[in-house]
């Protein structure tokens, strides 16, 4: 099917995703593009390098303001506040920026500098999210992590004394030697610590990383499965609710970035190897495009076509896949409307689907609102895998 019959009455909303790809190790379970840092990183060209890269892009989404800012890696916490006031000075200069913008920075314990935190919110940071993963240094350790669980709780007072008001702790749970006394006190000791957000999920071995050639010893599924229901009803208690497949926030504190992704909104990608997704409305079209992985590569073709490492548009008869593969990770799933909003194509291109869906009791589907059932949110690849033929 071509491309030609998207009929988008509005254009989705605009994010921005940075890219740093530096970190000071690679841990054994990440496949996501982060290099094992250089003595010294090449900060100011990295930062020009961006800019010539967001310069390419701004055309393709002329006139729309981004909604928000994410920076994540590698570890950007491994950038002075220097780098990243240029960087803001700059993003300013080339995009309208929306004056309520969610502006998050991914940091990691170990890898912060005093006082680093207060300089980043007076950049207009205004949201972190802190790489945790667990408060037990043996499970640290297995995990390849740097800092240790005293250095997590620091970092967690830094963010709190810096008068950060929305930060996200990441969790793992069904870790290496990890049983169901020790998942519970590091979903209890991240309560203790009231962030405004916490994102709970499970270890997954994912090709491309050490610990796929080299497997560690995991727990079963089955108690892993306990262990999950048991600290959702630990971090309900505690005023932390289940939003997202694994995303638990307090009132009015969920990640505005991540909720326009799973809604299939629109976001640039800079930086090397950052992934977008823009749709348009002359030509009317998807695209998705991927920018050079290695570092070096990145800095020497950012403005350049040769940046691009792979365009593809995206198919009508896909794209209903792709809305559904996002939006049902959202627990209450999405308004009705916003599947033709946000892709162009009416809703009857995957009324089979649903329809086969709601049979199996995995969806519920109104003329208001689509939204998978409690049997969908357990089985979600088995629910998405449905609108593969829709």
């Amino acid at each position: 099917m071509t491309t030609d019959m998207f009929n988008f009455t509005a254009l989705p909303p605009l994010s921005l995703y940075i890219h740093v790809p530096w970190c000071v190790r690679k841990c054994p379970y990440c496949d996501f593009n982060s290099h094992h840092s250089p003595q010294e990183i090449p900060e100011k060209a990295y930062v020009d390098a961006l800019l010539r890269d967001l310069e390419q892009e701004v055309p393709l989404i002329w006139g729309r303001t981004v909604q928000t800012i994410f920076i994540g890696g590698g570890t950007p916490s491994l950038f002075s506040a220097e780098a990243y006031d240029r960087l803001f000075s700059g993003l300013r200069a080339l995009l309208p920026l929306h004056h309520d913008a969610e502006i998050t920075l991914e940091a990691n314990p170990g890898t912060l500098e005093a006082g680093r935190f207060k300089e980043y919110l007076a950049l207009g940071i205004n949201r972190l999210s802190i790489g945790i993963q667990s408060f037990n240094d043996e499970a640290l350790t297995k995990l390849g992590r740097i800092h240790n669980s005293k250095q997590a709780i620091k970092a967690v007072e830094a963010a709190h004394a810096a008068d950060y008001d929305n930060f996200n702790l990441d969790l793992m749970f069904g870790l290496p030697g990890q049983d169901e006394n020790k998942a519970a006190a590091d979903v209890e000791t991240a309560i203790a610590l009231q962030p405004a957000h916490i994102s709970y999920y499970q270890l997954t071995i994912e090709p491309n990383t050490l610990f796929y050639a080299q497997p560690p010893t995991l727990p079963d599924d089955d108690p892993i499965y306990d262990w999950q229901l048991q600290n959702q009803t630990r971090l309900a208690k505690a005023g932390y609710m289940q939003y997202e497949t694994s995303a638990y926030a307090q009132q009015g504190r969920q990640c505005r970035h991540n909720v326009n992704y799973w809604q299939f909104g629109d976001y640039i990608g800079i930086g090397a190897g950052a992934h977008g997704k823009i749709s348009s409305a002359a030509p009317q079209q998807i695209a998705r495009r991927v920018k050079q992985k290695q570092p070096q590569a990145f800095i020497d073709t950012a403005g350049k076509d040769t940046c691009l490492l792979e365009q593809s548009l995206v198919a009508e008869d896909e794209v209903g896949f792709e809305f559904m593969l996002n939006a049902m990770r959202l627990l209450d799933g999405v308004a009705t409307p916003l599947f033709q909003q946000h892709t162009g194509v009416p809703i009857s291109t995957i009324r089979g689907a649903m329809q086969r869906a709601e049979a199996l009791g995995l969806v519920e589907h109104s003329i208001s609102r689509i939204r998978p059932t409690e049997k969908g949110q357990r089985y979600l690849n088995s629910l998405i895998e449905l609108f593969l033929t829709a």
